[in-house]
C-alpha cells in the first residue's frame, strides 16, 4: 500500500489534533441563532454567517502556512 501524501504544501497553526469539538459548537449555536431569528422574523436575509457568530481565529487552529516540501518531509504525509 502506498504513502499518502499532501498535494498542496499548506498545514495548520496548531498543537490540537482536532478542530471538532469547535466546529460542533459553531454550528450549533449558529443554528439556534439562525432559528430564533427566523422564529421571529420571517426575512431570510436577517440570518447570521459563520464568522458574525464567532472569530475563526479563537478556535484549536489559528489558520495556515505553507511549507517548504523540500526541507519538511514530515509534514507533507497526512
Amino acid at each position: 500500500m502506498g504513502k499518502s501524501t499532501r498535494k498542496t504544501p499548506i498545514v495548520g497553526i496548531t498543537t490540537a489534533a482536532s478542530e471538532k469539538d469547535d466546529k460542533r459548537l459553531l454550528n450549533r449555536s449558529l443554528r439556534r441563532i439562525n432559528h430564533q431569528i427566523l422564529k421571529t422574523d420571517e426575512n431570510a436575509d436577517a440570518l447570521k454567517q459563520v464568522k458574525e457568530v464567532i472569530d475563526p481565529w479563537s478556535m484549536a487552529k489559528d489558520g495556515k502556512i505553507l511549507i517548504d516540501p523540500a526541507k519538511d518531509r514530515r509534514l507533507m504525509r497526512k
